[in-house]
């Protein structure tokens, strides 16, 4: 039918990303693809474009293809065709695309898809042939400054707090701000109002489908194969298409499949009262074991939990504490553990020994010990197998718990060599280095292991190798390297022994021993001036562990961040951040490399309060677990931190760091931290037993400093501060508008956004547009 245009309407927002794709098709007369979940704006955002124009409009659910006739004569015409998701069946496709190809041949017609959904298979075909210009829904979402112009037109009063909550809730969904308008701002009346309305939707949907999403809704992403086994559902990759083809109501990422928007939680709100609880618990029992067989045991517990199925929480608890730390989950999954019957963990030697590990990992050494004890009991008052298992749980506890410590290391590993050698025991698998970097500072701390290292890999070497099975692979000549390299030995000797290493826990061994000898060639290198290069090597790396060992991921990640600070990267340092623990939530053990990394970041940028807390803790960790690498390392930091706060007691501080890293030959340790450690052995007179090994200190230092000459010097603020004017120059220069054009948006003069222009630049620290918009993004103001 032939629409005219209506009268705009005051009160409406314009899209920007919208609104510029569609210009650029409409001065090229390309036809264009539209699509977005219902409720999205795309018929209004079509009517206000289109303005007063009078145009042809067709709804393809009511209107078959042959009705669709335009004259091909010299006048120019719009052709609107809506509701393209509702041409169902082979046939109807077949006759829309003879049509549209029709028309999209006829020079005088500008054809304008509307769909919820993204481009179906049927029409590729047109779209390699004449290349549709696609709007996404995305586009038409509004950025932070739409959303605060739509409640200023609807005359909705916020305060800051309350514009940024439906910011982060609503991404700019048209639909979502239209209902917070109507409720006035109230978050949780347009929350339930945005609920009913899509039950509203999900009510037009077959019974199947229904049930299907719902069933779904229990996990956050799935492919066709977890949709099988969730739902127990055969058709499940024809319903996640007719899902797809009904609406944008799934997202779809390399085959992976999730709820667009608040779909999900709509479904969870109402999935009980939809489906009777057995069947809600048969599916959340379904999700359980698809996830176990995914090995994500965090989410299997999580579903199995919700189904209320308890053997399959103590079943999947005891399967957890059989692995060692760091390939296991205990610190994710404590809350499970912590909650387990006494009378339950008593029954297995697995748990016990599981209980004890956890607790000293939580430092909770009295706990570890009682839990120990009880193990020892289970011990001695059972035989056969489960007096074996007791057995062996308790000789790994004796090797493993971290608040031990090593001294008494040699003895337990001889011992343990012994009884693996006449068959008494079977030992479970160890992880020496905790996915760390690291073996002096990994599943324990070797520090006193160095002050005898030939001797050490010389007498124990084969023990090693004997008891830690492949973890055991290449430990030696790696461990003998990190070593030489802490002390400041020769390079090449360094270099050669790391290679070695790593070719033999390579071939027989483990990825985390692989990676604790790239953590050695990586820190050549940066020693050594070539920071570019130990990032190549760490991104070659990481391909690697992503397909083989992907547990290693979060400290390849902080080592690439220290990378990143020596070479000043601000952006790269700030983008760690964002995936950086956060230790005033939960205190991890296991993740103390990337605390030590973090405490660099707050030193880099001056945030030396939040520096002072966290080495702190670092230094209460390290005493309570014996960690005299840590405790040196943190108490070099600490002094820097209390030296530029002006707090007294710097200087014993650091001549109590010197004296015990002295003790080791620990050369490295100081020399790692540059400039802004040579100021510090610099400002005060101390007391240094071996005047060689304190000018090798002081020369690497010097070294490192004209290497990286803004390393943990204070100068890149990421807590930069633009006017609101600045911050919305950038947003437009992020669409890519003009200068002239964002002056005549924002009502102001070309000179004006050109000194906002300049003066961002400045604080940013970049040289041009491009980079400021990518250095803006990357610490979060636009």
């Amino acid at each position: 039918m032939i629409k005219k245009g209506e009268a705009r309407d005051d009160r409406y927002i314009r899209p920007k990303r919208a609104e510029k794709k569609f210009k650029l098709a409409k001065g090229l007369r390309q036809s264009v693809y539209l699509y977005g979940i219902t409720g999205s704006g795309k018929t209004a955002f079509i009517s206000d474009m289109l303005g007063k124009k009078t145009y042809y409009y067709f709804s393809a659910g009511k209107t078959g293809a042959e009705q669709i006739q335009i004259p091909n004569d010299d006048k120019n015409y719009v052709v609107v065709i809506d509701d393209m998701h509702e041409i169902m069946g082979d046939s109807q496709r077949e006759e829309y695309a003879d049509c549209l190809r029709l028309l999209m041949r006829q020079k005088n017609v500008w054809l304008i898809l509307v769909a919820r959904c993204t481009m179906p298979q049927w029409l590729m075909p047109l779209h390699v042939e004449h290349a549709f210009l696609i709007i996404k829904e995305t586009d038409l979402q509004f950025d932070r400054m739409e959303q605060d112009a739509f409640f200023e037109k609807w005359k909705v009063s916020l305060s800051a707090e309350q514009a940024g909550e439906i910011w982060q809730i609503g991404g700019g969904s048209p639909l979502f701000l239209r209902l917070m308008a109507l409720a006035g701002g109230d978050i949780k009346q347009g929350m339930n109002d945005m609920w009913k309305y899509l039950l509203h939707i999900y009510s037009q949907w077959d019974i199947e489908l229904q049930e299907f999403m719902m069933e779904m809704s229990v996990v956050k992403s799935f492919d066709v194969k977890m949709a099988q086994i969730v739902t127990g559902r055969k058709n499940a990759s024809q319903l996640i298409k007719r899902a797809m083809e009904m609406g944008n109501f799934l997202k779809e990422e390399e085959g992976r499949y999730c709820f667009n928007f608040f779909l999900r939680d709509s479904f969870q709100a109402v999935i009980e009262n939809m489906i009777d609880v057995e069947q809600v618990g048969r599916i959340y029992y379904n999700a359980g074991h698809m996830y176990e067989t995914y090995g994500d045991i965090p989410h299997a517990l999580e579903m199995h939990e919700a189904g209320g199925d308890r053997k399959s929480i103590l079943r999947l608890l005891i399967e957890n504490a059989r692995q060692n730390p760091a390939e296991g989950c205990y610190f994710e999954l404590r809350r499970y553990y912590l909650q387990l019957p006494e009378e339950d963990i008593r029954t297995s030697p697995v748990l016990m020994a599981g209980m004890s590990m956890l607790q000293s990992m939580l430092m909770n050494r009295e706990e570890s010990e009682k839990w120990y004890r009880l193990l020892e009991r289970f011990a001695a008052e059972n035989e056969g197998s489960a007096r074996r298992e007791a057995k062996n749980r308790l000789l790994y506890l004796d090797i493993a718990l971290p608040h031990r410590g090593s001294i008494e290391m040699v003895n337990l590993l001889k011992h343990a060599g012994i009884l693996i050698k006449e068959g008494k025991t079977m030992l479970p698998e160890f992880s020496v280095t905790s996915n760390l970097p690291s073996l002096m500072s990994g599943g324990k701390d070797f520090c006193e292991w160095s002050k005898k290292d030939k001797e050490l890999a010389a007498t124990m070497g084969k023990i090693v190798e004997l008891v830690l099975g492949k973890h055991g692979k290449g430990l030696v000549n790696i461990a003998l390297a990190e070593s030489y390299f802490e002390k400041g030995m020769d390079n090449y000797e360094v270099l050669s022994l790391a290679e070695k290493g790593r070719m033999q826990a390579e071939v027989g061994g483990k990825m985390d021993s692989v990676f604790v000898s790239v953590g050695i060639l990586i820190w050549l290198s940066v020693l050594n001036g070539h920071a570019e290069d130990a990032q190549e090597m760490l991104e070659s790396f990481e391909h690697t562990v992503k397909k083989q060992a992907p547990k290693l991921l979060a400290n390849l990640h902080a080592l690439r961040c220290r990378v990143s600070l020596y070479q000043g990267n601000v952006s790269a340092v700030l983008k760690w951040m964002e995936e950086a623990p956060d230790e005033n939530k939960d205190f991890c053990s296991l993740e103390r490399f990337r605390y030590m990394t973090k405490i660099r970041v707050y030193i880099q940028f001056g945030k030396y309060g939040r520096a002072y807390g966290l080495l702190q803790k670092m230094l209460y960790y390290a005493k309570e677990q014996k960690r005299n690498y840590i405790a040196i390392e943190s108490m070099f930091l600490l002094a820097l931190v209390k030296y530029h706060i002006k707090e007294e007691g710097w200087d014993s501080l650091l001549q109590e760091c010197i004296t015990r890293a002295e003790g080791y030959c620990f050369v490295r340790i100081f020399s790692r931290e540059g400039g802004a450690g040579l100021k510090l052995l610099r400002a005060g007179k101390f007391v240094w037993i071996n005047e060689e090994y304190h000018q090798q200190v002081l020369q690497e230092c010097e070294k490192m400093r004209r290497f990286y000459p803004s390393y943990l010097k204070e100068k890149s603020n990421p807590d930069i501060s633009l006017s609101e004017n600045a911050l919305n120059i950038l947003r437009l220069q992020a669409e890519g508008y003009r200068i002239d054009e964002i002056a005549d948006q924002l009502g102001i003069t070309k000179n004006t956004v050109k000194y906002h222009s300049k003066e961002t630049y400045r604080k940013l620290e970049v040289s041009s547009k491009a980079a400021a918009v990518n250095e803006a993004k990357n610490r979060g103001l636009i």
